[in-house]
Parts: structure tokens; sequence; C-alpha cells
């Protein structure tokens, strides 16, 4: 109750787009809740770069049971978060009754601040439901423990695969059981009895004992380094060596223990420093590791010390960077499960020290409330970070410097005010005027941030600067400056070419949607050749994406190859443009099957592109099946959002009267006419200014038809 009261604040929080846009407020198959067609896809998407199907099939309950108020979800979160509490209370209680120190360690984990990322990020909701599992397999172990049986080993078996298929870092549990053997169960034979008195076998046959377990590891890890490398996440030794990473690793280890006795300054992302960390931090870490190394050894006859060292070391390495995904030096979520082994070894120290020095129970209680009242203060205040978009990388920026991921995150939230930003935030950028000029400042510092870096580290930096500049180019087009815009966009596609000149690596996704940005530009121009060539380039790049993930390149290749359709129609190249038509339609109706919601528009979309290059090349027949069966998806569309829908139905509407006017079929046509005034009429009324063109053009249509009628 008293976790729950702690993080009560997040039920007024909102989405983010960091990830909780991916994961649920724009995840299509998220939005089908727990449908079977949803299940499939969990269990086979590599999308973001993870295999975790049950965190998916999570969001789905949650966005099934709240749709998309956030509060349910952040609810959810917090009440996993607790039951991870409760469970971990539990579980030390039983295998060491000691109450006391099991307690403050459930506390301590409740209330850390450096578990506020874990809990009030939506997002993170893999972290502590793979906790969960985490824990309620160690509760199971300990359970078979006491009479070793296939059932509870079986049990135990399927609790590991769900947390591994919640969140691949619990890989590591069949290493943390064997710590658990040595204390507190006291399994390994010449041991201490542990004080639940389970059986004790040689350690040959304790360490096959896990080998089940750790084919499952194995297994968790090669999915999870496929589907990181598809997702291009899994950044190679050229762009950060391996003696980059080995110093990153042993500073970070040294980073999350200082932070865990002075959580501030927390951030959801701290920059990688490349080879730049000084000297004195990598050398000052080990020596804390190695210090601390040799103290838990030499008091190894408190085999919480070792154990809890080792829990935390050991924990910690598949997130410590030695395989680096991102560009994250470390993270507070990583933290989550390791500072359990740092808790444990803080509150069966104290209390040992406590006995043997008889501090009263009355002044230990009051030393830990105390502890705990300045814990849970700043852990209430980081979650007040995490209240919006704007609000938590505005805080980013004001603990970590120079960090132009933030600037970049802090520009896109001020251009989305509406989901990123709160009343109070937009006190003072109350225009869009005014959002858009910080908004640029905010690219603008990120770009000088990542040219500065590139100099060093081109490999590393060019592509996050090349990032930057389609950011840059796309509110230049929002603010009308086409030439800027065009001239940020040729220098992001110039800096991958640049890189694939080179044998670097260039990020393809972001050069395909540089290609994409610039050929929206030149097709506005009225550069078709110009236009048609980028599209055509992009295509190319997607249809490598999706070779590697087609779960989260094939939309995008279907939207590349509809606009690609579109510039050759205009150049007159008819019969490509019906292949890429063709193409497109084909996996539109695919993703449509699996996800009619999501991609049903886009089916009628180029069902209508196709039908209008039809009609110009007087395939009447097929043109007028495919607009009606466009119009069919969309009045089925408007059923269940009507306001979005109505102007595609008036605009299929338009294009049948059109087309059975050309072939004289007035009645027809004056009915479809009639329609889509109709509709058109109503929407002016809403908006005259979108629609009053659509109006008159309708109007003069039916006005034009008795002459038809006449003449034929």
């Amino acid at each position: 109750m008293a976790t729950v009261a702690l993080y009560s604040p997040v039920s007024g929080h909102r989405f983010l787009i960091f990830d909780d846009h991916d994961y649920v407020t724009a995840n299509p198959h998220v939005h089908q809740g727990l449908s079977w067609s949803t299940i499939q896809w969990a269990f086979t998407s590599t999308e973001l770069a993870n295999w975790h199907p049950l965190t998916w099939l999570s969001h789905a309950l949650d966005y099934q049971l709240f749709g998309s108020n956030p509060t349910g979800h952040h609810f959810d979160s917090v009440l996993i978060h607790a039951l991870n509490v409760l469970l971990l209370f539990l579980l030390l209680n039983w295998v060491t009754r000691r109450a006391g120190p099991s307690l403050l360690v459930a506390a301590l984990f409740a209330a850390h601040p450096l578990n506020v990322e874990s809990v009030a990020w939506v997002a993170e909701r893999k972290n502590v439901l793979s906790t969960f599992f985490f824990l309620s397999a160690i509760v199971c172990y300990v359970w078979y423990a006491q009479k070793p049986d296939w059932r509870r080993y079986l049990l135990l078996a399927a609790l590991f695969a769900m947390g591994l298929m919640a969140k691949p870092m619990v890989i590591t549990l069949p290493f943390v059981l064997l710590l658990l053997d040595y204390w507190p169960l006291g399994r390994i034979q010449g041991n201490p009895p542990s004080v639940i008195r389970v059986p004790q076998y040689a350690i040959s046959r304790l360490l096959l004992e896990k080998v089940p377990l750790l084919v499952l590891s194995a297994a968790s890890a090669a999915i999870t380094l496929k589907a990181q490398r598809a997702g291009l996440a899994v950044r190679s030794l050229r762009q950060f060596s391996l003696a980059v990473r080995i110093e990153n690793a042993v500073v970070a280890y040294g980073m999350y223990l200082w932070r865990m006795l002075w959580p501030a300054r927390l951030a959801p992302l701290y920059p990688h420093p490349g080879d730049t960390l000084p000297a004195w931090q990598v050398v000052l870490s080990a020596i804390v590791l190695l210090s601390i190394t040799a103290f838990v050894i030499g008091f190894r006859r408190r085999r919480y010390l070792l154990v809890g060292w080792l829990w935390f070391l050991g924990t910690l390495i598949p997130v410590i960077g030695l395989v680096q995904v991102g560009d994250a030096a470390l993270a507070d979520r990583y933290a989550y499960v390791p500072l359990i082994g740092i808790f444990v070894m803080i509150a069966c120290g104290l209390a040992d020290l406590s006995q043997a020095a008889r501090i009263p129970a009355e002044w230990q209680v009051a030393v830990a409330l105390c502890v705990l009242s300045g814990l849970a203060f700043v852990t209430y205040r980081q979650l007040s970070y995490w209240g919006s978009e704007y609000d938590l990388w505005s805080h980013t920026l004001a603990v970590t410097g120079q960090n132009p991921f933030a600037h970049d995150a802090l520009g896109a939230a001020l251009l989305e005010p509406d989901v990123a930003m709160t009343p109070d935030d937009l006190t003072n950028l109350d225009t869009d005027q005014k959002r858009m000029d910080v908004a640029r400042q905010h690219y603008e510092e990120a770009l000088s941030i990542r040219r500065a870096l590139a100099q060093h580290n081109p490999n590393v930096y060019l592509p996050d600067m090349a990032t930057t500049l389609n950011n840059l180019g796309n509110l230049d087009r929002i603010q009308q400056r086409m030439e800027a815009a065009r001239q940020d966009y040729e220098q992001a596609l110039n800096i991958h070419r640049q890189l694939l000149r080179q044998n670097l690596e260039p990020y393809l996704p972001d050069m395909a949607m540089a290609l994409n940005n610039l050929g929206f530009l030149d097709k506005v121009q009225k550069r078709t050749e110009e236009a048609d060539q980028q599209f055509a380039e992009a295509l190319e790049v997607y249809r490598q994406l999706v070779l590697q993930s087609p779960d989260t390149y094939l939309p995008d290749m279907a939207m590349t190859l509809n606009n690609l359709a579109i510039t050759e129609r205009d150049l007159k190249r008819m019969e490509e443009a019906r292949s890429h038509y063709e193409e497109a339609m084909k996996i539109r109706r695919r993703l449509a099957q699996q996800n009619p919601d999501a991609y049903l528009p886009d089916v009628a979309m180029t069902l209508n592109d196709l039908a209008n290059l039809e009609v110009e090349q007087k395939q009447t027949a097929d043109a007028g099946a495919h607009y009606e069966e466009a119009l069919k998806i969309y009045r089925q569309l408007a059923q269940q959002n009507l306001d979005t829908y109505q102007p595609y139905i008036a605009g299929t509407l338009n294009n049948l009267g059109f087309l059975d006017n050309s072939q004289h079929r007035i009645e027809e046509s004056r009915s479809y006419y009639e329609e889509a005034m109709t509709i058109y009429q109503d929407l002016a009324k809403k908006d005259p200014d979108g629609y009053a063109r659509d109006v008159a053009r309708v109007k003069a249509s039916l006005e034009e038809l008795p002459k038809a009628a006449l003449s034929n």
C-alpha cells in the first residue's frame, strides 16, 4: 500500500512520445487487444529490436481494458512493482528468517529513486514484468530445493521462460540460483545448513541441475542478438572498440553504486562518452570495485556479502555495455534487479553490526525510517519529471549537460504540444510560432554538439547528425522554408552516402527517411523527375531493411512504393506505376489481414490511386471495381470514426461520379455526385475554408451533367 501511495502521482501522467508511442499509442497490433492475430504477432515479432511477446500481450491487455487512457497503463506498472516488492520481502523472510533485514531490503527496493524509470515509464513495463517472473521463479526454486521433483522443476523452467519472454535481461537467473545455493539455501555439500533445511548435494550435481535453464538462457540470447541486429541496434567494434566498452563498463559499475548512495541528477538517457572518459574515472571506479571485492572476500564468512556483490556484478552483465546496444552509457532502469544484491548487503550487514553493538531496535527503526523518508521524497520529486515529455527532457538537459538526444527529443515535444506538454508547460509557449522557434534552437544545438562529436568519431556520430538534420528539415518544411528544408535533407543524405563510400555504417532507416522527405519536397515543388529518383532509392533501402525486419519496415516499403507509383504516373510511365501500385497493394492487403484497423485505410488509398491510373489508361471496368472497393472500406471505417473518414468517402464518390459521367451513365453519376455534395456541404459547415472548394467543384460537375445528357 505504501508503494502504491508513493507512486500514485503517475495516475495523472501522460504517455510519452519516447517509446510509449511505439509500444502503445501508435502500435496498431496493441490496439487490437488480446485478439488471436495480436497473439500471433507478439510471438513472431522482433519489432523495436526485441523479442518479448509477454510484454506485448500485457500492453495489448491494458489497451483492451483502458484504451488510450494512460491512467490504467500506469497503474498496472505500479501494481506490478508493488507485487515485486511484496514477493521480494516474502522470499527473503522465508529463506533467511530475518524479518527486519528482509523488510528493509524490500522497502529500499520500493522507494529507491533509481527505480522510478522502470515504474513511471509505460514502455518499461517489460522491466517490472520480467522481474515479477524472475522473483516468482526464485520462489519456485526454493520450493523445488526443499523437495526436488521434476514437476516443480518444470514450473521453475516455465516461470523462467516467461521472464525471458518479458525481457531477456533475466537471462542470468541460472547464475543467481547458484549463488542462492551457496547462501541462503546452503545446498552445497559441506556448507552450513539453511534455516529452512534443504537437502545438500555435490557442486557437480547442482551445476548439472542448471543445464536446462542455461539452454533457455542461450536460446534467449541468440534470439535477442538476432532481433537487435535486425533492428540495427547493436553497435559495431568500429564504432565502440573493445577497450572503450571495458572502460565504460568499469565506470558504469561505479556510477550505479554512486547513484544508489546519492540518487541525484537522474535522467532517462546518459550519452555514451566514447573514448573521451577521463582516466581518473576509470581508475577510481576500478579501485572501488576491487576494494569491495577484496572486502567481501575478506569477510566471506558473512556469506550474504559475497552473494549480494556477485548478484550485483552478474545481473548487470547483459546491459553493462560489452555488447553495446544504442547510444546510452548506462540507464537507471538497468539497476532494477541488480541493486537488490547491494540492498541485501546493506540490510544484513547493518543488522549484524547493530546486533554486535547492541543498538536498540527503536534506534535502528528510526534511522531506517529517516533514510527511507529521504529516498521517498527524492522518488516523489523524480516522478514529477515524468509527467510530460517536455518536463522529462527539460530536466534531462538540466542534469546531463551536453545531451544532443535530449535536445532532439525536446524539439519533437515542442512540435507536438497536445501530447507532449501540459497546460503549465504552455504558459510561456502559448503560440505555434514560439514553440517552433524554441524547437529550432534545440535542433540547432543538437546539430552543433553532434558536428563536434562527429569530427572526433564520425562512424558513431555522423548518423546521429543526419537524424538531427532530418528533424530540422521537417521543421523548415512546416514553416514553408522549402530551400532550407532541401539543404537540410540533402546534407543528411550526403552524410549517409559518405559513410557508404567510406565502407562505414550508415543508419539505413534514417537514410530512407531522408530520401522520402526529399522526394516529398521535390513532389511539392513539381520536380517530378528528382522526386522519382529519391523514392526509387528509398525503395531499394527499404527492400534491404525488410529482409532484416519485415514487421518493422514493410509498412514503410508499401508507402514508398505508393509514392513512387504516383511520380511514375505523373511521368507517364504507366506500366512501372501499375507494377508498384500492385506491389504496394499486395503488401497492404497482407498487413490489413493482420490488423485491419491500422492498414485498411492504406489499402483504400492505394485502391483509389490505382483506379486513377486505370481511368487514364481507359480501363474503366477495373477502375470502377477499385473505386467501389475503396468506398466500401471507407464506409466501414466511418462507422467507427465518422469525422476522419467522411472526406475520403466524399472524394471516392466524386471519383465514381466522374468515371460514370465519362461512360455516359448520367443517373449513376448524378447519384454519386449528389451524395458527395451532401457530405462536403456538411463538412463545409464545420470548416468553410477547408471544404468550400470541394463543394464548388462537385456543384460544377453536377451542373454539367444535363449538358452531357443532351449531347448524348
